[in-house]
């Protein structure tokens, strides 16, 4: 393999690690936050109005179980793909979920993503779509063992890819807020 091939594959293991990085964080998160008052989240699911009152209980310990799951794949060695495929799927799950609830016109309900309060809305759709495909961007990249400095880049990239991520997600909560306060819709 010609150096340029040898270095490209490198690139290329290197931001598939710093996106499994970003998803560990991402998910995490999310994780802890639906943990951390499940009943609160329970209910989030139940607003979606998409489930039976009996399945929603067990749906929602079935999302936190597949957050956790993400966040072990990337932790595991040969399970990134799987995770960061599983990852997108959550995402595309979590936005066909506000699809339906938007095209309703349910936009008052919280997204329950964990985090600032936000009302389910297209930004929303859009952000969830954009994490996707970046999940499985990660997901067909080539990974490969990295050096210790090569590691820390990526867990640093991944670090500042979700600094990032919190910095729009406040944006999109403090928009959220400041259409709901010109409406006179606050609660």
């Amino acid at each position: 393999m010609s150096g340029a091939g040898i270095e490209a594959a490198g690139i290329g293991a290197l931001a598939s690690a710093a996106v499994a990085a970003f998803a560990a964080f991402l998910f995490a998160r999310a994780a802890l936050h639906k943990a951390w008052d499940f009943t609160a989240f329970t209910g989030f699911v139940q607003d979606y109005r998409l489930l039976p009152e009996a399945l929603v209980r067990l749906a929602a310990a079935a999302l936190l179980l597949a957050e956790g799951l993400v966040v072990a794949a990337m932790l595991i060695p040969g399970a990134r793909a799987f995770g960061l495929v599983l990852g997108a799927g959550l995402l595309l799950g979590y936005g066909i979920a506000m699809a339906v609830n938007v095209a309703r016109g349910r936009r008052h309900i919280e997204c329950g993503c964990g985090g600032a309060v936000q009302p389910v809305t297209p930004a929303l759709l859009a952000r969830n779509a954009v994490l996707a495909l970046l999940l499985i961007a990660g997901a067909l990249a080539p990974a490969a063992p990295l050096g210790l400095a090569e590691a820390a880049a990526a867990i640093a990239a991944g670090l500042i890819a979700f600094a990032g991520y919190l910095m729009a997600d406040q944006l999109l909560s403090n928009a959220a807020y400041l259409v709901r306060r010109e409406q006179g819709t606050l609660q």
